[in-house]
């Protein structure tokens, strides 16, 4: 217990969901992985390479806890560096998922726009704590100008990631009491070109969507999908139900949500995990539902909202503003993509190419969350005092073991009245 205690320093909350995570991520990968490990030949390869991820986020997460959050403001280099490789990754990168992107480096692969979210949300959190030395008008313009580019460079290849990232951005602006008029015309804005987005979308014709890069035809067929799923689907007196391939993960996403039931059918035991291609992935938290049913499903649900409280008790602990809205734009990346993955799954909104923090397959994923989690700690250590109780100095013992003025009066008081006794004798 006296090695756990300084092992794993900070909020021990946030250390149990981590725990609980890293458990759920392991058990339910060994099963999803089903297809991989028949492509690979080996039952044990998928389930091993995940956890070696995992370790390597657990050693992240105990090197960067130690670190005082102050120099976290570092990672803002880091901002235009993921720029530059976001607007190389669609030329030099690979090809993978219809999509360019990830980067490799040295036989590493890794996606810049996880590098990007990091410092954004590092640049935003810095600029925020700063107001004696800017302006509200000029955080507000510096913070969008960031938002704009790093978002519109992420866009074309993962739409739903520049989506999010801006809007926990967003979220932070308004955490951080930015001018709400601004922030309501900046929605507005947003809200427009989305709805004329959509009409495009819906309207376009389609000679028009042949001149368009790739990825907003498959945005198009998304939208569409989602909005008329019923149409999509064959029914044959001979073969009965059949199933498309545009709908096909949907599909069996909610054949397994169906069949899970509320207590699931064990770790596994699952079927669906054969038929989804992106079980292990996109897709998790319906095979998730399927061996542990609604309970395991809620219990997954219940540790991200957990994260969520836990971030925000953690932020309105801390003192300055930096580890603040740090602490805070950290949590929400997490949670929210957590929230994104889950809701692809049971149905809520189209298909986002998101995955499950830390359960999901995903080598930068997972240690670019483990690097969020590891902030956290480090934040809740030196900027809330939590979980510090081994670290205290001996001096600030001494300090605390100091008698209060109303006591130290006593004790001379009652110093006198023996010595005038003694006297008198």
């Amino acid at each position: 217990m006296d090695l756990a205690s300084k092992l794993f320093k900070g909020d021990r909350v946030i250390w149990i969901i981590f725990m609980f995570l890293c458990l759920i991520s392991v058990v339910e990968m060994f099963s999803a992985s089903s297809t991989i490990t028949y492509k690979a030949a080996n039952y044990w390869a998928p389930v091993v390479k995940h956890a070696s991820f995992l370790f390597v986020g657990f050693i992240l997460i105990l090197l960067i806890h130690n670190i005082p959050y102050r120099f976290f403001s570092a990672l803002i280099i880091v901002l235009p560096i993921s720029m530059v490789l976001l607007v190389l990754t669609p030329m030099m990168g690979v090809y993978a998922n219809n999509s360019y992107r990830f980067m490799e480096i040295m036989g590493i692969q890794f996606q810049p726009s996880e590098l990007a979210k990091l410092s954004l949300i590092v640049f935003i959190s810095f600029l925020m704590s700063k107001r004696s030395r800017f302006s509200e008008d000029n955080i507000f313009k510096y913070s969008l100008i960031a938002m704009c580019i790093t978002c519109v460079l992420i866009l074309p290849e993962n739409f739903s990631t520049a989506f999010m990232l801006f809007a926990v951005c967003f979220l932070l602006l308004f955490i951080g009491q930015v001018p709400f008029l601004k922030l309501l015309k900046l929605g507005g804005g947003l809200l427009l070109i989305g709805v004329l987005l959509f009409l495009f979308f819906h309207f376009m014709p389609e000679g028009v969507e042949e001149k368009l890069p790739k990825r907003f035809s498959t945005w198009r067929a998304r939208i569409e999908r989602f909005s008329q799923p019923e149409e999509a689907i064959e029914i044959s007196a001979k073969t009965g139900y059949k199933i498309p391939d545009d709908i096909f993960q949907e599909t069996h996403a909610k054949i397994a949500i169906a069949k899970g039931g509320v207590f699931g059918k064990m770790p596994g035991h699952g079927q669906q995990r054969d038929f989804l291609p992106q079980a292990y992935s996109d897709f998790i938290y319906a095979i998730i539902i399927e061996e542990l049913g609604m309970v395991g499903g809620l219990f997954v649900l219940l540790l991200y909202i957990m994260l969520l409280v836990r971030g925000g008790m953690i932020a309105r602990r801390c003192e300055k503003p930096f580890a603040k809205y740090l602490v805070l734009g950290c949590t929400l990346v997490v949670v929210v993509q957590a929230f994104a993955n889950m809701a692809v799954a049971v149905d809520l909104i189209p298909v986002t190419g998101q995955p499950l923090p830390l359960i999901s397959r995903g080598g930068t994923s997972i240690l670019i969350t483990c690097i969020y989690i590891g902030i956290i700690l480090s934040i809740s250590r030196f900027g809330a005092n939590i979980g510090n109780e081994e670290d205290v100095l001996p001096e600030e013992k001494e300090v605390d073991n100091v008698l209060s003025e109303e006591e130290m009066q006593s004790v001379l008081a009652s110093v006198e009245v023996e010595t005038i006794e003694e006297a008198n004798i």
